[in-house]
């Protein structure tokens, strides 16, 4: 198994081929509330993004991986490392699973390949994730794959026309 590779999944670069199943995944406006997106992204925009994407996280700042099942190579949702900070070696992890994939272990598995992948390969000392405070199987599966609560920000983000709390989920590699 390559570092990338789980018992089900695989963690790739993302593919021309992709553009499809990112073009709903970004326009998924239950998922804008509770990340940065505020608008939808045209087939264009996302063309562009996938056309020039520079998978080289000390360059880019960033890796965003497709998740795909290993067997049947369907694509089931993506996760990012961003805000990499190549001297402190840290870096925030996002992750989004397909609503039809979600409560089937994707999340888990692919954190903890994308935990493993940057602490083993890149050598991260960190890694952090902001998720809203009632962003419940969010907080689950990070808290799960062993990253821990070390802070809360009040009023951080704002949806559903009121302001919400973040906590800052951190896992430490000592």
């Amino acid at each position: 198994m390559t570092p990338l590779t789980g018992p089900r999944l695989t963690l790739r670069p993302v593919e021309p081929s992709d553009l499809d199943s990112l073009y709903i995944w970004e326009n998924d406006s239950s998922a804008w509330g509770i990340a940065s997106t505020r608008a939808p992204l045209s087939r264009r925009q996302l063309h562009d993004y996938i056309e020039s994407y520079d998978a080289d996280i000390y360059t880019a700042r960033q890796l965003r991986l497709v998740i795909e099942k290993t067997a049947s190579g369907r694509a089931v949702g993506a996760i990012d490392l961003y805000d990499f900070d190549p001297r402190d070696l840290r870096a925030f992890a996002a992750i989004y699973i397909a609503p039809d994939c979600r409560r089937q272990g994707y999340g888990s598995e692919a954190l903890t390949l994308l935990t493993d992948y940057g602490r083993a390969v890149i050598g991260l000392h960190q890694i952090a994730a902001f998720i809203a405070v009632g962003n419940t199987p969010s907080l689950a599966l990070f808290s799960h794959c062993g990253f821990h609560s070390c802070g809360r920000l009040r009023s951080w983000i704002k949806y559903d026309s009121r302001y919400h709390d973040v906590i800052i989920m951190q896992r430490l590699f000592i």
